[in-house]
């Protein structure tokens, strides 16, 4: 897989420890120092349920930045992202545990509160008891609310502090806060926030119109940062839209998910359509208007029965993930987990492989079903 190549570039002394890429043991390398660490990532690959198991020296070590890294597991779109988010956050940790042992100066402190009140303490919703972790609130010019959470260092405000922010993954590396100056303050970094927020404006527009006027599958909660949204078009068929952040009103990334026969028809009508998309109308706009559907709304959809649980774990919900994969017979149409439906085609002594791809049979109607293996496509 193109992946456990990018991987062991990045870290080689983890290695893969099965066929299916689900599971990495090894050392992560940080600071002239090793520790060990095993993943295990879930038959559909979604990050945000893996499980990482290390040793206690190093849970020890990343014990304060525990919430940094489950935010950085949901929002790293792979394996590779995350690694090199968890080496750049222990190398802080392991800095800021030597610091530790270092007096902060009685300056930072008297600066630090001289800054929050320059502020305001009327945007502090939280500052620990060690004055290390400050969180603000703000609200955009469509009254949207978000947070920003600092962790400062003794050395500020010569070094920035790390900031969390609910932002796209891919926006979130390019946005850093400039503070590199004695001048610098927590105000300078607040309206460096604020321009932040208002550039990501048209893209939070866009995807609070999908969230308002369809009904959206997957994430079913989507947060500030979710660039995806896995829209119901009708029975047995929907839409996983990639939009970019930072051209929201271009043409997103187009998945679609369901039966051949239904799947099919829009897929040609994108293909055939592409040319009439116009940026200067919305984006859901422009798919109805590409795909030529009216996305119906989830109070019509229940009603005709299109939320159908999975039929081998007779569940609709499985780790959050609702059914992706659709019998292409017209007349089943049943609808299976991607987890689910690679179990049982594992179990089928009549199922055969074929790099990535694992072929069988529908457990209901017999038509023959294909699934991917090693990859799931969303």
């Amino acid at each position: 897989m193109a992946l456990s190549g990018a991987l062991l570039r990045q870290c080689p002394l983890l290695l893969p420890q099965n066929r299916e890429g689900t599971a990495y043991e090894g050392f992560i390398a940080a600071q002239g120092r090793e520790f060990h660490i095993r993943i295990l990532l879930p038959l559909d690959f979604q990050l945000k349920n893996a499980r990482i198991e290390c040793s206690w020296h190093l849970k020890k070590i990343l014990h304060g930045y525990r919430h940094i890294l489950k935010q950085r597991l949901h929002r790293c779109p792979d394996l590779v992202s995350f690694m090199v988010e968890l080496q750049t956050v222990l190398e802080i940790a392991l800095k800021n545990t030597e610091d530790l042992h270092i007096p902060w100066p009685p300056e930072y402190y008297s600066c630090l509160v001289r800054e929050i009140e320059i502020l305001g303490w009327n945007k502090v919703t939280y500052v620990d008891t060690g004055l290390t972790t400050i969180k603000l609130k703000a609200e955009d010019s469509c009254g949207r609310r978000h947070l920003i959470t600092l962790k400062l260092n003794a050395k500020y405000p010569t070094e920035p502090p790390i900031c969390l922010v609910d932002f796209p993954v891919h926006f979130t590396v390019s946005w850093t806060p400039q503070v590199t100056t004695p001048t610098s303050s927590l105000l300078d970094i607040y309206n460096q926030f604020l321009a932040a927020l208002e550039s990501l404006k048209e893209f939070w527009d866009a995807m609070d119109e999908i969230d308002e006027k369809t009904w959206v599958l997957e994430p079913e909660n989507p947060t500030r940062s979710a660039t995806t949204r896995r829209i119901a078009i009708g029975n047995n068929v929907s839409v996983n839209i990639e939009v970019d952040p930072q051209h929201p009103s271009m043409l997103p990334e187009c998945y679609f998910l369901g039966a051949d026969h239904a799947a099919n028809p829009l897929r040609t009508k994108l293909n055939n359509n592409m040319h009439l998309w116009d940026p200067e109308i919305s984006l859901l706009q422009n798919l109805k208007d590409l795909l030529d559907v009216d996305f119906p709304s989830r109070a019509v959809l229940e009603k005709s029965d299109f939320a159908k649980d999975c039929g081998i774990c007779y569940a609709y919900r499985l780790s959050g993930a609702t059914p992706d994969q659709v019998c292409d017979e017209p007349r089943c149409g049943q609808p299976f987990h991607w987890a689910c439906l690679y179990e049982w085609l594992q179990g089928l002594p009549s199922s055969r492989h074929s790099f990535n791809v694992i072929f069988g049979e529908c457990p209901y109607c017999n038509k023959p079903l294909t699934l991917k293996s090693s990859v799931k496509k969303l």
